[in-house]
């Protein structure tokens, strides 16, 4: 069992990470003030008895360590990173135990898959399923989409951009034993070939078929677009009278700023809508530039900024805050 270790410096941080080598790094970026964090902890404790092998458990004090919270933009906390190699390959932002269980199961599976991998114990049949089921649709073609190296390749992006399809892609031209052994794998003998769920759907001129019968565009896999974001920023802010765009939720504030202003609002009786701004990196970033407001929380009333903590302070302190929120 690797039982959890407090990191304290910079160097702890690299040698930590350097001692794990290829198996799993899980690190908790925490703080003493936030009562999720000490959820986490203890969960944290829990996992190093049911993933006795290949991973290793480390937390630190986020505020403590700028420099490193900043290296991985950790903007709140609880934040869990995950690594391999010294290299971050997953992430856990919030309070989710069932969620750092599965991405701890998930990368472990990965590693371990890596491991088989380098000492060839997986057969090429296994290897060609993992590739195949690694994405809804898959395309294996000669090149990449913005490079395309065969005119049939080229034909088949143009044909799946053309459906909007939400779609991932193989170059088989990197991999020798891939071109060769998906040949006879899926009984074709040409490329480009499409998998959607696992099964082979054809090339082009099978997916010209398709789309001349009108059959192309229920089988494919749409990208989910989203409206352009001053108009999402906009149906937001006045989707309340009185709304936070906060980090974390009012009942678990994942940052001092926004559990101050909850405080304020709880304090004057105010009923108020919010929004977390960790679940939505577009809104994050988009609303600093649509408010000309650089930092967080910010509260709305009546779809207009009134401002950040330092203001929402200054206006309680002048009297002013609690009829500017009345009804």
């Amino acid at each position: 069992m690797n039982p959890v270790k407090s990191i304290t410096s910079a160097d702890e941080f690299n040698d930590a990470l350097k001692s794990v080598k290829k198996e799993l790094a899980v690190v908790h970026f925490w703080a003493p003030w936030a009562e999720q964090c000490a959820l986490m902890n203890e969960a944290m404790e829990e996992l190093t008895q049911e993933f006795p092998r290949g991973a290793h458990f480390f937390k630190l004090e986020a505020e403590e360590l700028p420099e490193i919270s900043q290296r991985y933009e950790i903007v709140a906390v609880p934040t869990i990173l995950f690594f391999k190699n010294s290299q971050k390959i997953d992430r856990l932002d919030g309070a989710h135990v069932p969620e750092l269980n599965r991405l701890i199961e998930k990368n472990l599976d990965a590693i371990t898959l890596s491991w088989n991998q380098e000492t060839e114990d997986i057969s090429p049949d296994e290897k060609l399923e993992q590739l195949i089921n690694s994405h809804k649709c898959m395309l294996f073609m000669k090149g990449d989409p913005e490079t395309p190296r065969c005119g049939f390749s080229k034909q088949t992006v143009a044909l799946l951009q053309k459906h909007n399809c939400d779609f991932s892609t193989f170059d088989i031209l990197e991999d020798p034993d891939v071109r060769q052994g998906l040949k006879d794998y899926s009984k074709w003998p040409t490329y480009p070939q499409l998998y959607i769920d696992g099964s082979f759907i054809g090339g082009l001129d099978i997916l010209k078929e398709m789309d001349e019968d009108g059959e192309l565009t229920e089988t494919l896999p749409k990208v989910v677009t989203k409206p352009p974001l001053e108009e999402r920023l906009k149906k937001l802010i006045e989707s309340e009278k009185i709304i936070l765009f906060m980090k974390g939720e009012p009942s678990l504030p994942r940052c001092g700023f926004s559990r101050q202003m909850v405080g304020i609002l709880n304090e004057l009786g105010t009923s108020f809508g919010h929004f977390d701004i960790l679940t939505d990196d577009e809104v994050r970033q988009g609303l600093k530039k649509y408010s000309n407001w650089p930092t967080y929380p910010q509260l709305y009333v009546n779809g207009n900024l009134v401002g950040g903590l330092d203001i929402i302070k200054e206006l309680k302190e002048d009297g002013e805050l609690e009829g500017l929120l009345s009804p």
